[in-house]
């Protein structure tokens, strides 16, 4: 695997370098020891899937609030997707800053969002699956939300969402 560290502290491209042969490829997607010895989570409590029938479907900002803050391993393994997270660590000297990437099928990669940031995505695709490794139990009391297109984040999409929940388009903004 090959890390690429962006401007958020935590939140790191991870390319895989698969192997081939006359079989097809292979390619490691985590190693609890690499993770943590760039200090990031190696802590999987949970595994989940999504499947986004429909190109412009959002999903997110989501977090969990304290003590319950996760960090996510997430990666498109169908379609494509426009990746999001957002710093909410009010102590971070990149608070309220974001980092988009774009994961695919093709391009194999995966984002690690750590905790404390907001995470959602855009389905760049009809048909998008999104698989998210997860390293602490999802805790409906705990589970908080941030607006999309909240102006304290300035988040440029790719384009405008078609399909959306009512609680992720209803969020308050962060200000509140």
């Amino acid at each position: 695997m090959i890390f690429h560290e962006t401007e958020l502290d935590g939140v790191v491209v991870v390319e895989l370098e698969p192997v081939s042969d006359e079989r097809g490829t292979f390619a490691r997607t985590f190693d609890a020891s690499e993770w943590s010895e760039r200090g990031l989570s190696s802590s999987v409590l949970q595994a989940s899937v999504s499947s986004n029938p429909t190109r412009g479907t959002l999903r997110g900002l989501h977090f969990q609030e304290e003590p319950h803050a996760e960090s996510k391993l997430v990666r498109c393994s169908r379609g494509a997707i426009y990746d999001v997270a957002v710093d909410l660590r009010r102590d971070s000297p990149t608070f309220c800053h974001w980092v988009g990437v774009e994961l695919t099928e093709e391009n194999g990669r995966m984002l690690h969002v750590a905790a404390g940031l907001a995470h959602g995505f855009l389905t760049l695709t009809d048909h998008a699956d999104v698989v998210y490794q997860i390293s602490t139990a999802y805790v409906p009391v705990a589970a908080r939300g941030v607006r999309w297109d909240d102006p304290a984040f300035g988040i440029e999409w790719p384009s405008s969402p078609v399909v959306m929940s009512e609680r992720d388009r209803t969020f308050p903004d962060f200000a509140q």
